[in-house]
């Protein structure tokens, strides 16, 4: 058994607040170059070879296979949710929304998966829980006005409305994760990966627009799949797995939309308004305030 070293957690876990930084800005960049649904099959098909190059090399091969029926649907609910409908709906979120506009819209999940939570497997919604929400959407209005005093001024409704609501599938891919719990989570998520890579040809080819081979989308889509989907996942776990505290350590969490701000800022050049910083700040207090005056987590619990 790895031993245990928190130091150790905290040097991986800030590689991984470093790379997940960058996701933003290569989002963009990927986008400027080709469509949300090509980006997806690209990205999705470099971090199915990613991952399939790490089980190799942790020696986890023979565990490929499923043993019973509900691990085959577990598979199915969890590739169709993350990556093939998170990643569409958030890339068309990105393509339409400014980087610092999009990015801490879809922060708000961990307060959309109490919700969830509560409104699917009847878990109790408590006052704090209210309140976090409450101020979850305001620090969103914030955000989604773009610097203008009328914070409804510049918002664009579509935009705003996919990036929350990528927040909305990732909480669903979490708690069906959640129970999910019998196989190692790296072959979760490179057969995730693999079968979202199969849905995304599928839709393409049912939409005739067939993946199209691009240099610089390719770029794009091979340092997504390696750093915000791959390498990073696995670097996160070692540090989960190093850690004598992760609850100090999931606090690294709360770095990445502000470096991802600092990317944003100096390679795409966007400047950097204040709703957004007020908006992201709200957000990152509601998550704060939730988790400390919450008495009762979500439990794992039979589906």
């Amino acid at each position: 058994m790895e031993k245990k070293s928190q130091s150790r957690a905290y040097f991986l876990a800030s590689f991984v607040v470093l790379f997940w930084g960058t996701s933003a800005t290569a989002f963009k960049i990927g986008l400027s170059h080709t469509e949300p649904v090509q980006l997806l099959f690209w990205s999705s098909l470099s971090a199915s070879i990613i991952l399939f190059v790490v089980l190799a090399f942790q020696k986890k091969l023979p565990l490929l296979k499923f043993t019973s029926k509900k691990e085959i649907l577990y598979s199915l609910a969890e590739s169709v949710l993350n990556p093939f409908l998170y990643y569409l709906v958030l890339f068309k979120a990105y393509s339409l929304l400014p980087a610092q506009v999009a990015q801490p819209l879809n922060y708000i999940w961990p307060i959309v998966l109490v919700v969830l939570a509560a409104l699917l497997l009847k878990h109790p919604l408590r006052f704090t829980d209210i309140i976090a929400l409450l101020f979850s959407l305001i620090g969103v209005a914030f955000i989604s006005s773009q610097g203008n005093v009328n914070i409804f001024a510049k918002s664009n409704p579509l935009g705003v409305l996919l990036a929350v609501g990528s927040s909305v599938i990732w909480a669903s891919f979490w708690i069906v994760n959640m129970y999910d719990k019998h196989r190692p989570e790296e072959v979760k998520l490179f057969i995730s990966f693999a079968l979202a890579t199969v849905l995304t040809l599928l839709y393409m080819a049912a939409t005739r627009d067939l993946p199209v081979f691009n240099l610089k989308a390719l770029a794009a889509s091979v340092y997504i799949g390696a750093f915000e989907m791959g390498i990073t996942f696995v670097l996160w776990l070692k540090a989960l797995n190093s850690a004598t505290n992760t609850a100090r350590l999931g606090n690294f969490s709360y770095l990445v939309p502000f470096v991802a701000l600092v990317f944003v800022s100096l390679v795409l050049r966007e400047k950097i308004v204040w709703t957004t910083l007020v908006g992201l700040i709200v957000i990152i207090g509601a998550i704060v305030f939730q988790q400390l005056f919450s008495k009762k987590d979500i439990k794992d619990e039979p589906i």
